[in-house]
């Protein structure tokens, strides 16, 4: 997990500032967003994290994360309704984009990451 804010959601020290930080974020943090982040922590010019907004989550979201993010990749709508109840002033220059990808899925699942590769493709083409 290079470059990224700790597993707790504090951004860490020694962040490159030359590159784009993408938050992936789920209900949990125990499946798809840590998919994401898996899939995409190789990608050049990018730095991943991931995190959940149920109070049971792995990694629960928290204002550092969302501060630290350039952009916001939420799986459903309803992770972005959550983080716009608890973050609203903090995502106000944020980019916040639903992905549309349901609930259903394990970790690695390789339709999860065709999902997910598809549907991130033009981010993170835009990178290159």
């Amino acid at each position: 997990m290079r470059g990224q804010p700790d597993s707790c959601g504090t951004c860490g020290a020694g962040l490159d500032a030359g590159l784009r930080n993408l938050l992936f974020v789920c209900a949990r943090n125990r499946l798809r967003s840590p998919t994401a982040e898996a899939i995409f922590a190789a990608v050049a010019g990018v730095q991943i994290a991931s995190a959940g907004t149920a109070p049971d989550a792995e990694c629960l979201v928290s204002s550092d994360l969302v501060e630290w993010a350039h952009e916001i990749f939420v799986m459903e709508q309803r992770q972005r309704k959550a983080l716009e109840n608890r973050f609203a002033a903090s995502l106000r220059k944020k980019r916040v984009v639903c992905l549309n990808v349901p609930d259903r899925y394990g970790y690695m699942q390789p339709e999860l990451i065709a999902i997910l590769r598809e549907r991130m493709a033009p981010f993170i083409n835009a990178v290159r």
